[in-house]
């Protein structure tokens, strides 16, 4: 069986069980869980940030982060297929009264010159843009991953107009580990970032915000209204910490399944395996004979299970719980389908 929905499939580890059941805890709410603050610092030191708050979500942090840097009725800029805007289910407008506006999308691709022409200043009527989102690495763009140079630039146009600059950086550690960037230096170009442990990194759930001191304290106030104060989560956050500590490296082993997978499938032209970067394969079903649910449906039949992004998209995402038999195997049913 070849489970490649998603990175977030995956079950802890022995080590990561092991490091859960021996956690210290204490009560969150109260600040009291030592394993919480101890990974909260750890975060927040990885990309020389302040401070940190975990979440129970990525959605969570991302939302709290989204309301420290723009106001009620502020405007967020941000890629039309991004994951604040498309998957989560309008929460920036319903939860923080956030209007977005987007460009279009060209995968990890940013136009900044287009993203600065966009900006509007404060002053009636329009609605003053307040912050700029972007996506780091890609979902949608299949884990593309967007180039240091446009992220500094992106951040000098930001510092010039006065606005805040978040990223989502759920897979951000797959961009580190593909381009060899430092987390510092990701950290140092953006006002707020939400990580995830769950995707990638094989903990069972978690996300963290980072910013500065002021924010966090906010932040901490803004999960509590969304629900998101929680007990004796180091539980949790213990999961989170062995993750860190032993799953970012052998990150590379799923780029290099993807990229495996990708090589395998170009053939059939719908994927190029040149833009295959980390752990997500895009398939382009436009000119296949299949759908991507009638693909996704025949490959489950077969033990091989993938998402149906949209009508014509099929993503393939590698991790953890993904060897090289069930990667073969995959390889193995999805050729013989698409052929």
């Amino acid at each position: 069986m070849a489970d490649l929905r998603s990175d977030t499939v995956t079950r802890p580890t022995a080590g990561m069980r092991e490091a859960m059941a021996t956690a210290a805890v204490g009560d969150d709410v109260f600040g009291d869980d030592p394993t919480v603050n101890a990974l909260e610092n750890h975060v927040a030191a990885l990309f020389g940030h302040e401070a940190a708050l975990f979440a129970p979500s990525g959605t969570m942090a991302n939302q709290i982060a989204l309301q420290l840097v723009v106001p009620p009725g502020g405007e967020l800029l941000a890629g039309a297929d991004a994951h604040v805007v498309t998957y989560e289910l309008g929460a920036a407008a319903a939860l923080g009264g956030i209007s977005t506006r987007t460009w279009p999308s060209d995968g990890a691709a940013l136009d900044v010159d287009r993203i600065a022409a966009m900006i509007r200043p404060a002053g009636y009527p329009s609605v003053p843009t307040a912050a700029i989102a972007v996506e780091q690495t890609h979902n949608l763009g299949g884990g593309g991953v967007v180039s240091l140079s446009a992220l500094r630039d992106l951040r000098a146009v930001a510092d010039a107009h006065g606005l805040a600059l978040h990223c989502d950086g759920a897979r951000i550690w797959h961009a580190h580990v593909a381009d060899g960037v430092p987390l510092t230096e990701y950290g140092t170009l953006f006002d707020t970032l939400s990580v995830c442990l769950s995707k990638g990194l094989g903990a069972p759930v978690g996300s963290l915000v980072i910013g500065s001191r002021e924010q966090i304290a906010r932040a901490r106030i803004i999960r509590k209204r969304m629900g998101g104060g929680m007990r004796q989560v180091g539980i949790l956050a213990a999961a989170g910490r062995y993750a860190l500590d032993h799953h970012v490296r052998r990150l590379a082993e799923d780029h290099e399944r993807a990229h495996r997978i990708a090589e395998a499938l170009a053939p059939y032209g719908v994927v190029d395996p040149a833009q295959v970067r980390t752990n997500l394969v895009p398939l382009d079903l436009t000119k296949s004979a299949l759908d991507a649910p009638t693909l996704a449906a025949e490959a489950a039949q077969r033990d091989v299970f993938i998402a149906a992004m949209l009508p014509r998209t099929a993503r393939l995402v590698t991790h953890l719980d993904l060897d090289d038999a069930a990667t073969d195997h995959a390889i193995a049913v999805l050729s013989e389908l698409l052929s």
